[in-house]
């Protein structure tokens, strides 16, 4: 007879604000009351009111609106630059697994260098060479991103090129294309899904970091780094402001990581993807 796991009331919280958070700020352009840009000097640094539920910033800009498409911004922003990161390093930790020899030796050595790199100094570096911007900062992410994939998917790939399935795919003719996609990435999914779960989480905290310190996103685009940034002067008197989108980053960053952990011993992959942690 199965038991019954049971629920970590902790966790199943988490997971029902994550859920409610991201539900919010991808509905953002419906359940905003007001537009996120929207300026009145007359309701600056409002309370909290029927009319503006978390209050107004220096500008008199509705602040739940602003959460909400900060939210919608950053997941999205930080949910991109994964799942590119993560592209690339799928395709070159495949290339290097599946063809081994002097290939994987010269993807390794190539891995190896950037992954020496220190990321966040790299990170923050090109973010301020760059014109700041989503596109610079989704460049910096993947460029100081993909490598840790590489190595996992990889390791993964070596591992499982040698199973008996692959083995017999490969005396009956199969080329490498038909193995990478019909053998290979099939049992890679498990490991791909927890992968983008667990970084995803962190990478939006990277998306916060650089816009608070002005080489991410730009205002007056809404976003929880910019908005933590822009409130360091008014926190004494409306620390709401820095408050409200710094709950929702610590929110939706224990969430995520949780998820990636449900994920995890769901699969039952123990420690191979904590290689990217």
């Amino acid at each position: 007879m199965k038991r019954k796991s049971k629920i970590d009331p902790l966790a199943a919280l988490a997971l029902c604000l994550l859920g409610l958070l991201l539900a919010g700020s991808l509905l953002a352009p419906v359940l905003a009351p007001y537009p996120p840009t929207q300026i009145n000097m007359a309701e600056r640094l409002q309370g909290i009111s029927a009319a503006h539920p978390l209050g107004t910033d220096t500008l008199g800009r509705d602040l739940l609106s602003r959460v909400l498409y900060g939210g919608r911004v950053s997941v999205l922003t930080a949910a991109a630059a994964t799942a590119l990161s993560m592209l690339l390093g799928l395709a070159v930790g495949l290339i290097a697994g599946y063809l081994g020899g002097w290939a994987d030796g010269v993807i390794t050595w190539f891995t190896s260098i950037f992954q020496g790199l220190p990321s966040t100094s790299v990170m923050i570096a090109l973010a301020a060479i760059l014109d700041p911007g989503v596109s610079s900062l989704l460049l910096a992410l993947v460029l100081t991103s993909w490598a840790s994939f590489s190595r996992v998917v990889r390791s993964s790939v070596l591992r499982l090129r040698e199973e008996a399935y692959v083995e017999g795919a490969r005396c009956l003719g199969a080329g490498r294309l038909r193995i990478i996609t019909r053998y290979l990435l099939p049992n890679l999914l498990p490991e791909i899904a927890v992968l983008f779960t667990t970084r995803v989480g962190g990478v939006v905290l990277s998306v916060a970091s650089l816009s608070f310190l002005g080489l991410g996103i730009q205002p007056p685009t809404p976003d929880w780094g910019v908005m933590i940034s822009e409130a360091r002067t008014s926190f004494r008197t409306a620390p709401m402001l820095i408050l409200a989108p710094g709950a929702c980053l610590i929110i939706l960053s224990f969430g995520i990581n949780y998820l990636g952990e449900m994920l995890r011993a769901h699969f039952d992959i123990r420690g191979r993807t904590r290689q990217i942690d």
